[in-house]
């Protein structure tokens, strides 16, 4: 999704100098630097210990606070989505004040996705939300840091070693104001409040949600390589901390209602989004639908979106009538969530009638192409989230079920080239399958014949460009002056030949002239993605082809270092005598099923097809539904009922968005290389 930030510099940075001020009135003066002629450790692990050792501040909660903010990854210069710099997440309101905006609802888009009642919001709206973007605790902790050390901003921003020197001096100092022991040998379970403050929340609940999980990691322990080659590791350590103090941090308690559709330990908020009218028109209503999920319609669907903007406008905009509602926002810094929607009802947030009438849309806090990294904590507590909902209504935890809003398809060719591509390319699909605790393994061999893409997230860096320059949309034809900095992608690149210096593949939706899509950063339509499973169509040294829009596309796939993983299935391939058979973005029933009271959906086909001799993966048979709902009342004739058919459809990973084709049209066959077709 995207959403358009105003800039509010000066409101900002009065609150985090207040927050600052604050911090130094009630916290310790800066601490002495280390001594004359010590060098600062060049290993990772080291530098833990010595901004442990040199502030007091037990090893173990130094180490597990880090990975929670950023699984001790530097990004370096890099800010994350809520402004946070370095393996200790230090926040800079000036920062948020100064992310380009982007555009939340492109012009003549329709969110809904439904042309039998299309929803035209006036992009306007989208320049007007207000709020502060993060709770005021956490404005401006890199000036907090910069003044308990006395080491330059700019180095806390772009020094690892500084950077963890600051968050140790940080812990010690909220330490010290709940008159709470610091020092060699302080018993790390007596760090809870410190803990909890650090997380930056605004609410009770929050803060102890970010506690209560680093205090598990501790229990867990932790051993990775960070983004820049460093092993550091946490050792397992069983302990009770002390929450006693939790209250003496003075935080906003916020009720819990019944109904709140959240894992119990996860910090939670009913933000209603309304159901209200805002006009005189039967259709002039907003901002979701209501329903009978699922007993009257399954969900199938979670679809990850981020907001491109922050936490505190995207609960504006969700709150007006005569805009959009989705089911639930994450906050950045703590993970914190809202929810808008029940579960039941239909949220407008993946700009396709059939995906948001069987979906749930989760929208999180950030950017899919300024260069920004999602924090830890966010991913901590959507996976729990998702989980929690995925097993409630018995939706699979595979890319099939759980998709980005890049994977949803326009409803008809018309519409495909406007979708969205959110949460981008630096969304770690890896990392967040291992939290929901669905892993992604190689279940085959070459001769099972399909492949799962999963590229070392931190090693694997596309030279993207048109990062910060320009809102996201319509991908460029020519590239912007400046790259977007190299780091991780969960994206795999795909070219017409096994070639580094081969073309990209074209998307005709997106280029119907022919011309090969580019490294463009929202430009998606030549990138396959972590968890999604494909057909295999070839094998060429060190490159790898998949069935991909209706073409051959090859990806670099090395023996050595791996970018996808084996996996076996069942494919989907055109009925003998059939050339090519039209592939759908949505699977709606046919005529014959409507009564009268319901105006036939016109079964449009994309500008794809699905030629005779290739195979995609099967994600799934679909029967064929449409959800009627488009007057506020109930009142238009056949409102609020499925209209169901004979139709069923398969789900295929056709593209970088899922696809449908018609049953009546396919094989379905085991994918397995030389298996009978």
């Amino acid at each position: 999704m995207r959403l358009t930030a105003v800039p509010r510099g000066k409101i900002l940075l009065a609150a985090a100098a207040a927050a600052a001020t604050a911090l130094l009135t009630t916290g310790p003066v800066a601490a002495d630097p280390l001594a004359a002629g010590t060098t600062t450790p060049t290993d990772r692990q080291q530098q833990y210990a010595a901004a442990a050792a040199e502030y007091g501040v037990p090893e173990s909660v130094l180490l597990a606070v880090s990975y929670l903010e950023s699984r001790w990854d530097t990004h370096p210069g890099q800010p994350s989505t809520s402004g946070g710099y370095g393996p200790m997440h230090l926040t800079d309101a000036a920062q948020v004040a100064s992310t380009p905006s982007s555009t939340h609802v492109d012009e003549d888009e329709d969110p809904r996705g439904d042309e039998s009642r299309p929803l035209a919001v006036d992009p306007a709206v989208a320049a007007e939300p207000s709020g502060d973007t993060l709770p005021q605790a956490s404005l401006q902790t890199l000036d907090a840091a910069a003044a308990l050390t006395g080491v330059p901003e700019e180095t806390l921003r772009t020094d690892a070693a500084a950077n963890i020197r600051g968050g140790a001096a940080l812990l010690a100092s909220y330490q010290r104001t709940l008159d709470a022991p610091v020092g060699a040998g302080s018993d790390a379970a007596a760090w809870y409040g410190a803990v909890a403050r650090y997380s930056g929340a605004d609410t009770e609940d929050a803060a102890a949600a970010f506690a209560n999980e680093v205090y598990d990691q501790i229990r867990l322990g932790a051993s990775r390589t960070t983004d820049d080659g460093q092993r550091v590791t946490l050792a397992a350590l069983t302990l009770t901390p002390d929450e006693s103090v939790l209250h003496r941090l003075g935080l906003r308690r916020v009720e819990r209602p019944d109904g709140l559709e959240c894992p119990v330990r996860l910090a939670c908020e009913w933000i209603p989004a309304p159901y209200a009218k805002y006009g005189p028109g039967a259709g002039d209503y907003g901002n979701h639908d209501l329903g009978d999920r699922p007993a009257q319609q399954k969900i199938e669907y979670i679809v990850i979106h981020d907001t491109e903007g922050y936490f505190g406008p995207s609960v504006n905009l969700v709150k007006r009538a005569d805009y959009l509602g989705w089911h639930y926002t994450l906050r950045s810094v703590d993970g914190y969530i809202a929810q808008h929607v029940k579960a039941k009802d239909v949220g407008w947030h993946a700009g396709n009638w059939y995906v948001n009438a069987k979906s749930i849309g989760l929208e999180h806090e950030g950017f899919a192409g300024h260069g920004t990294w999602y924090t830890e904590a966010m991913y901590r507590t959507s996976a729990k989230l998702v989980r929690h909902l995925a097993l409630r209504f018995q939706i699979p935890l595979d890319r099939q079920h759980i998709i980005g809003h890049d994977n949803v398809p326009g409803t008809v060719a018309s519409t495909v080239r406007g979708m969205h591509w959110d949460p981008g390319p630096y969304w770690d699909w890896s990392h967040y399958f291992d939290l929901l605790k669905a892993p992604f393994h190689s279940t085959g061999t070459p001769q099972t014949g399909l492949v799962t893409i999963d590229p070392d997230y931190a090693s694997n860096q596309p030279a993207f460009y048109g990062c910060n320059q320009q809102p996201p949309g319509v991908p460029k034809p020519t590239p912007p002056a400046a790259p977007c900095p190299l780091r991780g992608s969960s994206s795999v690149i795909l070219r017409t030949a096994p070639s580094a210096d081969a073309p990209l593949v074209n998307d005709k939706a997106l280029r119907p002239d022919g011309t090969p899509d580019t490294m463009y950063i929202s430009d998606h339509g030549a990138r396959a993605s972590a968890g999604q499973t494909y057909a295999l169509a070839g094998i060429e040294g060190d490159w790898t082809a998949i069935w991909y829009l209706g073409q051959k596309a090859w990806f670099h796939n090395p023996a050595s270092a791996p970018t996808a993983k084996w996996a076996q299935g069942s494919a989907v391939t055109p009925k003998p005598g059939k050339a090519t058979i039209p592939v759908y973005g949505r699977a709606y029933p046919e005529q014959a099923a409507y009564p009268s009271t319901i105006p036939y959906q016109t079964i449009s086909p994309l500008q794809y097809t699905f030629a005779a001799g290739q195979r995609y993966a099967l994600g799934g048979i679909q029967p064929g539904e449409y959800y009627r709902a488009v007057s506020f009342d109930g009142s238009a004739p056949g409102d609020r009922t499925v209209v169901r058919g004979a139709n069923q459809y398969v789900q295929i990973q056709f593209g970088h968005r899922v696809m449908f084709a018609n049953l009546d049209d396919v094989l379905i066959r085991p994918a397995a290389v030389g298996a009978p077709q």
